[in-house]
């Protein structure tokens, strides 16, 4: 217990406390944007934005080819503040010109896809222009973590999640999904004005970033397909349900019961994301690595098993919030529960290790292949079983990844990374 006191005083020191209060009032937030759309919106329209919507984010994290990804890990090695501002310019201005041909790409591909539900096409251009504004407001956040300033990046979820259940209520109303679909672009474009500011001072004092080389390029590039391929995993049920059963209810119902199982996840990040730049300035510290990994793992191990026993118990009770229907999937609900705690304990941890040791390439490699396991037995579970097949491979893919994550973090930690040291 001492171990597990000394990392969550260690947390909190790096204003933890603010991240994961924030980032707590955020998925409370989430939630409510949620509802609000559930009760505005018809169920099959809502379906059609949700869906095109998913492409969007699994597209997002490959706008600016990676670079806010390369901007983090690189930049968390640079020692002085001019440094990291030089390399915030550089990724900021090389991203977005990246950005632009991706929307570009988007647009012209989606005149010849046949898509099976109407306006899809129409819905999937328009969300795409959330692309540059959501570019920038990572690195603002980035921005804020490489500088330790871990107060001010606590608002930055907090500040969007706020403008974003504002934006539904009021456009939702009025609008129905069209207005839906114009929150989600507008929400990104106000986060970024709300930050102007810090955006400004971190142009100051440019000079040319010395640590642009072929390996800064790449791991953004194979940080930004698996932080894609990972995207897919968790939205691939959800293009399939909506193939394979041509049904849109259908989407929205797995949309709703895979919804607090994977905003659970907000936990793990915001230990991460207070902890990142730390635990990668130390990344050659086998001693301070190991203590960080055996705290985390005792603490995530004991908060899944807590979550999982109040969950599953209420597991009726908390599907009648959103619907009264929704209780017929609880089978699926149970078992995403279950199957998310492979992550809280060992992917979310040993994933982003792996990306501080700059082996992005490794998370890629294990989730492509997920992504194949996925779509194969996907094809076989969702006609056979529905919803609930579609929970089971997710479930099973995610304990699978993160003990795949683990074995291989070890494996190259101790015979390749260090001794390059």
């Amino acid at each position: 217990m001492k171990l597990l006191k000394h990392y969550i005083q260690g947390f909190l020191s790096r204003a933890g406390s603010q991240i994961l209060s924030a980032s707590v009032i955020a998925r409370i937030l989430s939630f409510i944007a949620s509802w609000i759309a559930l009760q505005l919106i018809p169920n099959k329209e809502l379906g059609i934005v949700l869906f095109a919507y998913n492409c969007i984010v699994f597209i997002l994290p490959i706008s600016g080819f990676g670079l806010h990804q390369s901007l983090l890990r690189y930049g968390s090695l640079l020692k002085s503040k001019q440094e990291k501002n030089s390399l915030f310019r550089y990724t900021f201005f090389k991203g977005i010109k990246v950005t632009f041909l991706l929307i570009l790409a988007i647009s012209i591909v989606s005149f010849f896809i046949d898509f099976q539900f109407k306006n899809t096409q129409y819905y999937l251009i328009f969300l795409s222009l959330s692309l540059i504004s959501m570019y920038i407001f990572e690195l603002i956040k980035i921005h804020f973590r490489l500088h330790h300033k871990n107060k001010s990046f606590a608002t930055t979820d907090l500040v969007f999640t706020i403008l974003l259940t504002l934006n539904i209520l009021i456009l939702s109303y009025f609008f129905k999904e069209n207005g839906y679909a114009i929150a989600l672009v507008l929400t990104p474009s106000l986060s970024v004005l709300f930050y102007y500011k810090p955006l400004k001072l971190a142009f100051k004092d440019y000079t040319k970033p010395t640590i642009i080389n072929r390996s800064f390029w790449e791991y953004g590039i194979f940080a930004s397909l698996s932080n894609v391929v990972t995207q897919l995993l968790f939205v691939i049920d959800i293009l399939l349900i909506g193939y394979l059963l041509n049904d849109a209810e259908m989407v929205t119902n797995y949309k709703y019961i895979s919804l607090i199982p994977l905003s659970l996840l907000f936990l793990p990040r915001a230990f991460i994301n207070t902890d990142f730049v730390s635990f990668t300035e130390n990344i050659y510290n086998k001693t301070y690595i190991i203590k960080y990994i055996k705290s985390y793992l005792l603490l995530f191990t004991l908060i899944s098993l807590i979550l999982c026993g109040l969950l599953i118990s209420f597991a009726s009770h908390i599907l009648h919030l959103f619907d009264a229907s929704f209780i017929a999937y609880k089978n699926a609900f149970i078992i995403l529960i279950i199957g998310i705690c492979g992550i809280l304990i060992f992917r979310g941890l040993f994933g982003n290790l792996l990306s501080s040791i700059g082996k992005a390439q490794v998370n890629f490699y294990i989730t492509s292949v997920a992504l194949l396991i996925n779509i194969l037995s996907n094809y076989y579970l969702i006609p056979t079983y529905g919803l609930t097949g579609a929970a089971i491979t997710s479930a099973s893919l995610m304990w699978i990844t993160g003990i795949a994550t683990t074995i291989i973090f070890w494996w190259l930690y101790k015979h390749h990374f260090l001794n390059k040291k």
